[in-house]
C-alpha cells in the first residue's frame, strides 16, 4: 500500500478512497477545474475565428480551424470527467469559465486572418502553460491518469501553437 493511500480513512463525505488524498485531489480538480475553463475558452475562440474568418487564406484557414474547435471540443469532456473522478464538482457555466480562464473571451469584432492566427497561437501557449503548471501536483499525488491527460494535452498544444507560429513568419 502506497504512503498516500487513505484506506483506513476514507473521505469522510463521500467515502472515497483512490489512493489520493483528500487535499491532494481538491488542489488537482481546482487546476484541471483552469485548464477546462482555458480549453472551453479556446475552443469558442477557435470556433468564432471558423465562423467569421475572411480574406485570401479563407479556405486553409477556415479548414485548419474547424479541425482545432473539433478538437478541442473532444478534449472538454476528458478533463471534465477527470475532476468528476476525483470527486469534484466539474465547472460548466460561461461565467465559471471566464473567471477560471487566463484567456480572454474572443473579441465581439472579428480580427484580421493573421490576428487570428496570433490570437490562437497565443491561445495554445497559454493553455500549454496552465497544463504544464499542474505537473508539480499529479506527480506529488502520484496521479497518473491525471499526469496522462496533462501530456496528451501538451502535445496537442504546443504543435498547434508552432504551426500557427509557422503561419506568422515571413
Amino acid at each position: 500500500m502506497s504512503k498516500k493511500s487513505s484506506a483506513k480513512h476514507p473521505d469522510r463525505t463521500t467515502g472515497m478512497d483512490i489512493g489520493i488524498s483528500d487535499k491532494d485531489r481538491a488542489v488537482i480538480a481546482k487546476g484541471l477545474s483552469h485548464l477546462l475553463a482555458d480549453t472551453y475558452t479556446l475552443y469558442l475562440t477557435t470556433h468564432n475565428f471558423h465562423w467569421n474568418v475572411k480574406g485570401p487564406m479563407f479556405n486553409s484557414l477556415h479548414t485548419m480551424f474547424m479541425a482545432q474547435y473539433t478538437e478541442l471540443w473532444n478534449a472538454v469532456d476528458p478533463i471534465a470527467e477527470r475532476i468528476r473522478s476525483l470527486g469534484h464538482v466539474a465547472p460548466g457555466s460561461y461565467a465559471q469559465f471566464g473567471k477560471l480562464s487566463s484567456l480572454p473571451d474572443a473579441p465581439s469584432e472579428p480580427p484580421k486572418a493573421m490576428d487570428m492566427v496570433r490570437v490562437l497561437a497565443q491561445g495554445h501557449e497559454a493553455v500549454a502553460r496552465t497544463a504544464r503548471g499542474l505537473f508539480p501536483l499529479v506527480e506529488g499525488a502520484s496521479d497518473e491518469p491525471t499526469a496522462d491527460i496533462l501530456v496528451q494535452r501538451l502535445t496537442v498544444h504546443e504543435q498547434a501553437a508552432w504551426m500557427l507560429r509557422a503561419m506568422l513568419e515571413e
